[in-house]
C-alpha cells in the first residue's frame, strides 16, 4: 500500500504541465495507473521474499516513476525532474506525520499507516490543485530558464534525508512521554518550512525570469533603434539621390550631346557609387525585420559579407519572441566566429521560410576557423567552461513545443538548422 501514494502524486506532478503532455491525458492515465500497481505487487513481492525494508524499495520505484514522468513531457529535464523532486519531499512530510498520527512504528509503514499516509497525501494533491494549475504552471511555461532550477532538486532532497533520519526504528519510542507529540509538530513544522521554501525559490524564480524578460526587450528595443536609425539615413539617401538626380541628367545629356563617351561612362559609375544600397525592409514580419536590420548593420561593421533570405510573413504561427530570441543567438554567435575568421573567408547565410502553415524553417550558415569543442553532442563555450549558452538557449526554446534543431560542421562551415513549431 505505501506505493499507491505514487498516484495522487503524479496526478498533483501533471497538474501544471498538462499543455506539455506526449500523450493524451486518457493514453497517459491508461499507462501511469497501470505501472503505479506493476511496482506495488513488484515491492510487495520483493518484501515478502528478500524481507527487505519497504522504505529502501521507495527509492527504485521513484526512480522509474521519475524517468516515465520526464519522458512523457514537451519542458526541459531540469523542469520536470524538479516538480518531482518537490512532491516527493512534500509527501515524505507527510508520511512522518502520517507514522506520527497513528503511533505505529512496526513495520515502519502499518496498513494502517499506508492508509492514511495515502488519504493525506490524496488530501494535500486536492488542496495544492490551485496553485499547481496556476502559479506553478506560470513559472513552468516560462520561457526565460532561471538558474534556480539548476540547484532546487538540493531543497527537497534535503528534507527527504531529514525525514528519513527522524523517522522512529524502535517499536513503542513514540509513546515515552510527549514524544508523540513533538514528532508530529517536527513533521508539520517541515512540511510547513518546505512549502514556505517552495514559496521563496517561486518568487525569487519569477523575478530572475521576469529580469531576464526585461533583459530581451530591451534588446529587441536596442535593435529596433539601431534599425530604425539605419532606415532613417537610408530614407534621407534616397532623398537625397532623387533630388539630385535631374541634376545628374543634365550633366548626362551635356555628355550625350558631346559625345564623350569616356567621360560619361566614368561619371555613370560614379554616380552609381554614390546610390545607397540595400533593402530597407529584409521581412514583411516586423519583428524579424527588426533583428536582421540590426545584425546587419553589426556584420557591416565587423566586416562579415551577409545574405538573407526572410520568406515570413506578418503573422507567424510560432511566437515572435521564439523566432527572435533563436536568429539573435544564432546570429550573435555566427558574428563571433566571423571576426576570429580571415576576412576573405567571412560568410554569414541565412534562410528562413513558412512550411505548411505551422512551422517555420531557419538555417543560419557561417564561415569559421579554428576548432569547435563538443562533449557527447553538446558544444562548449570558448569563453568559458561549460555549455555555450547560446546555443543552449536555442536547443531549448526549438524543443519546446516538440521542434527541432540540428547543427552540421566541418571544412570550415558552421550550419544550424531549426524547425519552430506551433505550440497548438
Amino acid at each position: 500500500m505505501e506505493l499507491m501514494v505514487f498516484l495522487p502524486g503524479m496526478l498533483l506532478a501533471y497538474f501544471p504541465v498538462k499543455q506539455y503532455l506526449r500523450l493524451r491525458p486518457a493514453k497517459l492515465a491508461a499507462i501511469t495507473v497501470p505501472l503505479i500497481l506493476l511496482l506495488c505487487l513488484t515491492g510487495e513481492t520483493v518484501r515478502r521474499y528478500f524481507h527487505m525494508n519497504i522504505l529502501w524499495l521507495f527509492f527504485p520505484a521513484a526512480a522509474v516513476i521519475c524517468c516515465f514522468y520526464v519522458h512523457t513531457l514537451k519542458i526541459t529535464r531540469w523542469k520536470s525532474v524538479s516538480v518531482f523532486f518537490a512532491i516527493c519531499g512534500v509527501f515524505s512530510c507527510l508520511g512522518n506525520a502520517a507514522v506520527g498520527l497513528s503511533g505505529e512504528t512496526t513495520p515502519p509503514f502499518s496498513p494502517r499507516t499506508a492508509a492514511l499516509w495515502f488519504l493525506m497525501c490524496c488530501a494535500f494533491s486536492a488542496a495544492a490543485w490551485h496553485s499547481a494549475t496556476h502559479a506553478a504552471r506560470q513559472l513552468l511555461e516560462d520561457d526565460a530558464f532561471a538558474p534556480t532550477w539548476y540547484v532546487f532538486w538540493i531543497l527537497p532532497a534535503i528534507f527527504i534525508s531529514l525525514n528519513l533520519f527522524i523517522m522512529p526504528r524502535n517499536p513503542g519510542i513514540l509513546e515515552q512521554g510527549r514524544l508523540r507529540r513533538i514528532y508530529i509538530f517536527i513533521s508539520f513544522a517541515f512540511l510547513v518550512l518546505l512549502l514556505l521554501a517552495y514559496l521563496f525559490f517561486y518568487h525569487m524564480a519569477s523575478s530572475l525570469n521576469r529580469i531576464d524578460r526585461l533583459r530581451l526587450e530591451n534588446q529587441f528595443l536596442s535593435m529596433q533603434q539601431a534599425r530604425y536609425d539605419s532606415l532613417l539615413t537610408t530614407t534621407r539617401q534616397i532623398r537625397q539621390a532623387r533630388h539630385d538626380l535631374r541634376h545628374h541628367f543634365h550633366v548626362l545629356q551635356g555628355f550625350a550631346a558631346q559625345e564623350n563617351w569616356n567621360a560619361l561612362a566614368a561619371y555613370l559609375d560614379e554616380v552609381q557609387g554614390s546610390i545607397p544600397s540595400g533593402d530597407l525592409g529584409l521581412c514583411e514580419n516586423t519583428a524579424v525585420d527588426n533583428v536582421a536590420g540590426y545584425f546587419s548593420i553589426r556584420c557591416k561593421e565587423c566586416g562579415i559579407p551577409v545574405t538573407f533570405a526572410l520568406n515570413l510573413p506578418l503573422q507567424l504561427p510560432v511566437p515572435e519572441s521564439d523566432l527572435c530570441s533563436v536568429l539573435s543567438n544564432l546570429l550573435e554567435n555566427a558574428i563571433e566566429a566571423g571576426v576570429k575568421t580571415a576576412p576573405e573567408r567571412r560568410q554569414i547565410k541565412v534562410q528562413a521560410y513558412l512550411h505548411c502553415d505551422h512551422m517555420v524553417l531557419l538555417s543560419v550558415e557561417n564561415a569559421y576557423d579554428g576548432k569547435i569543442r563538443e562533449k557527447n553532442g553538446v558544444f562548449l563555450s570558448s569563453k568559458r567552461p561549460g555549455e555555450g549558452v547560446g546555443l543552449q538557449a536555442v536547443r531549448h526554446t526549438a524543443e519546446k513545443n516538440g521542434g527541432y534543431v540540428r547543427f552540421h560542421y566541418g571544412d570550415g562551415v558552421f550550419t544550424a538548422n531549426v524547425i519552430l513549431r506551433s505550440g497548438d
